[in-house]
Protein backbone atom coordinates (compact mmCIF):
# COMPACT_ATOMS: atom_id res chain seq x y z
CA UNK A 1 0.00 0.00 0.00
CA UNK A 2 1.43 3.32 -1.08
CA UNK A 3 1.33 6.26 1.22
CA UNK A 4 0.87 9.70 -0.14
CA UNK A 5 3.44 12.29 0.76
CA UNK A 6 2.14 14.75 3.28
CA UNK A 7 1.47 18.05 1.61
CA UNK A 8 2.50 20.89 3.83
CA UNK A 9 1.35 24.38 3.22
CA UNK A 10 3.00 27.17 5.05
CA UNK A 11 1.23 30.20 6.35
CA UNK A 12 1.46 33.24 4.11
CA UNK A 13 1.50 36.86 5.22
CA UNK A 14 -1.85 38.59 4.90
CA UNK A 15 -0.29 41.35 2.79
CA UNK A 16 0.83 38.76 0.25
CA UNK A 17 -2.66 37.29 0.01
CA UNK A 18 -4.39 40.66 -0.25
CA UNK A 19 -1.85 42.23 -2.61
CA UNK A 20 -3.57 41.05 -5.78
CA UNK A 21 -6.98 42.25 -4.64
CA UNK A 22 -5.70 45.61 -3.39
CA UNK A 23 -3.68 46.47 -6.49
CA UNK A 24 -6.75 47.54 -8.59
CA UNK A 25 -7.92 49.79 -5.76
CA UNK A 26 -4.49 51.33 -5.40
CA UNK A 27 -4.21 51.75 -9.18
CA UNK A 28 -7.23 54.08 -9.07
CA UNK A 29 -5.19 56.27 -6.71
CA UNK A 30 -2.23 56.26 -9.10
CA UNK A 31 -0.10 53.70 -7.30
CA UNK A 32 1.24 51.26 -9.87
CA UNK A 33 2.00 48.81 -7.08
CA UNK A 34 1.14 48.60 -3.41
CA UNK A 35 4.74 48.51 -2.21
CA UNK A 36 4.78 52.19 -1.31
CA UNK A 37 1.69 51.83 0.87
CA UNK A 38 2.66 48.50 2.43
CA UNK A 39 6.24 49.50 3.22
CA UNK A 40 5.68 53.18 4.07
CA UNK A 41 7.02 52.99 7.67
CA UNK A 42 10.08 51.09 6.45
CA UNK A 43 10.74 53.59 3.67
CA UNK A 44 10.44 56.86 5.60
CA UNK A 45 10.89 55.66 9.18
CA UNK A 46 8.43 55.35 12.05
CA UNK A 47 8.66 59.00 13.07
CA UNK A 48 7.55 60.32 9.69
CA UNK A 49 5.10 57.46 9.09
CA UNK A 50 3.15 58.57 12.17
CA UNK A 51 2.59 62.08 10.77
CA UNK A 52 2.22 61.55 7.02
CA UNK A 53 0.73 58.95 4.68
CA UNK A 54 0.74 58.61 0.90
CA UNK A 55 -2.69 59.46 -0.49
CA UNK A 56 -2.25 59.26 -4.27
CA UNK A 57 0.23 59.67 -7.09
CA UNK A 58 -0.17 61.97 -10.07
CA UNK A 59 1.69 60.81 -13.16
CA UNK A 60 2.52 63.15 -16.03
CA UNK A 61 0.06 62.76 -18.90
CA UNK A 62 1.32 60.74 -21.84
CA UNK A 63 0.61 62.83 -24.91
CA UNK A 64 0.09 61.29 -28.34
CA UNK A 65 3.19 63.06 -29.72
CA UNK A 66 5.49 61.63 -27.07
CA UNK A 67 8.34 59.62 -28.54
CA UNK A 68 8.30 55.95 -27.48
CA UNK A 69 11.92 56.08 -26.31
CA UNK A 70 11.29 59.19 -24.19
CA UNK A 71 11.47 58.47 -20.47
CA UNK A 72 8.39 59.20 -18.42
CA UNK A 73 8.47 62.03 -15.94
CA UNK A 74 8.64 61.21 -12.21
CA UNK A 75 5.28 61.30 -10.46
CA UNK A 76 4.01 63.74 -7.87
CA UNK A 77 3.22 62.00 -4.60
CA UNK A 78 0.35 63.50 -2.61
CA UNK A 79 0.87 63.09 1.14
CA UNK A 80 -1.70 63.62 3.87
CA UNK A 81 0.20 65.36 6.68
CA UNK A 82 -0.73 66.24 10.24
CA UNK A 83 -1.15 70.01 10.28
CA UNK A 84 1.39 70.56 13.04
CA UNK A 85 4.07 68.70 11.08
CA UNK A 86 3.40 70.10 7.59
CA UNK A 87 6.26 72.60 7.66
CA UNK A 88 8.77 70.00 8.84
CA UNK A 89 7.62 67.50 6.20
CA UNK A 90 7.90 70.24 3.57
CA UNK A 91 11.51 70.87 4.62
CA UNK A 92 12.22 67.12 4.57
CA UNK A 93 10.72 66.67 1.07
CA UNK A 94 14.08 66.08 -0.67
CA UNK A 95 15.01 63.47 1.94
CA UNK A 96 11.61 61.72 1.65
CA UNK A 97 11.81 61.70 -2.16
CA UNK A 98 15.33 60.28 -1.96
CA UNK A 99 14.21 57.50 0.38
CA UNK A 100 11.26 56.59 -1.87
CA UNK A 101 13.36 56.56 -5.02
CA UNK A 102 16.11 54.50 -3.42
CA UNK A 103 13.47 52.01 -2.28
CA UNK A 104 12.22 51.60 -5.85
CA UNK A 105 15.64 51.86 -7.46
CA UNK A 106 14.61 54.55 -9.95
CA UNK A 107 13.23 58.09 -9.95
CA UNK A 108 9.60 57.17 -9.30
CA UNK A 109 8.74 60.39 -7.44
CA UNK A 110 9.86 63.85 -8.49
CA UNK A 111 8.03 66.06 -6.02
CA UNK A 112 5.63 66.00 -3.10
CA UNK A 113 2.28 67.73 -2.73
CA UNK A 114 1.13 68.07 0.87
CA UNK A 115 -2.50 67.97 2.01
CA UNK A 116 -3.04 68.82 5.64
CA UNK A 117 -5.40 66.65 7.61
CA UNK A 118 -5.60 63.99 10.27
CA UNK A 119 -3.47 60.90 9.84
CA UNK A 120 -4.97 57.82 11.43
CA UNK A 121 -2.11 55.75 12.77
CA UNK A 122 -1.68 53.26 15.57
CA UNK A 123 -0.99 54.91 18.92
CA UNK A 124 2.47 54.43 20.29
CA UNK A 125 2.84 51.73 22.89
CA UNK A 126 4.14 53.06 26.15
CA UNK A 127 7.13 51.11 27.41
CA UNK A 128 6.35 48.86 30.33
CA UNK A 129 7.63 50.29 33.57
CA UNK A 130 9.42 48.14 36.04
CA UNK A 131 7.83 47.71 39.45
CA UNK A 132 9.52 49.54 42.33
CA UNK A 133 12.08 47.41 44.14
CA UNK A 134 11.81 46.31 47.76
CA UNK A 135 14.00 49.15 49.08
CA UNK A 136 11.75 51.78 47.53
CA UNK A 137 8.62 50.04 48.84
CA UNK A 138 10.11 49.93 52.35
CA UNK A 139 11.07 53.62 52.21
CA UNK A 140 7.58 54.55 50.98
CA UNK A 141 6.01 52.45 53.77
CA UNK A 142 8.14 54.27 56.33
CA UNK A 143 7.11 57.67 54.97
CA UNK A 144 3.40 56.79 55.01
CA UNK A 145 3.47 55.03 58.40
CA UNK A 146 1.73 57.93 60.16
CA UNK A 147 -1.48 57.63 58.10
CA UNK A 148 -4.24 56.00 60.16
CA UNK A 149 -6.59 54.90 57.35
CA UNK A 150 -5.19 51.53 56.18
CA UNK A 151 -6.51 51.72 52.56
CA UNK A 152 -5.25 55.28 52.14
CA UNK A 153 -1.86 54.40 53.66
CA UNK A 154 -1.41 51.47 51.24
CA UNK A 155 -2.26 53.64 48.24
CA UNK A 156 -0.02 56.49 49.37
CA UNK A 157 2.84 54.04 49.92
CA UNK A 158 2.38 52.60 46.41
CA UNK A 159 2.34 56.11 44.91
CA UNK A 160 5.39 57.08 46.96
CA UNK A 161 7.29 54.02 45.72
CA UNK A 162 6.51 54.99 42.10
CA UNK A 163 7.68 58.56 42.72
CA UNK A 164 10.88 57.30 44.35
CA UNK A 165 11.49 55.00 41.38
CA UNK A 166 11.12 57.90 38.92
CA UNK A 167 13.53 60.03 40.95
CA UNK A 168 16.16 57.29 41.07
Amino acid sequence: MKTRPVRRTSAKPLGELLGASLDPVLAKRGFTEGGLIRHWPTIVGDRLARVCLPEKMHHAPHGPKRAPDMKSEPATLVLRVESAMALEVQHLAPVIIGKINSHFGWAAVGKLALRQGPVATKPLKKPARAAPDAAMLAKADAISAGIEDEALRVRIAALGALVLREQA
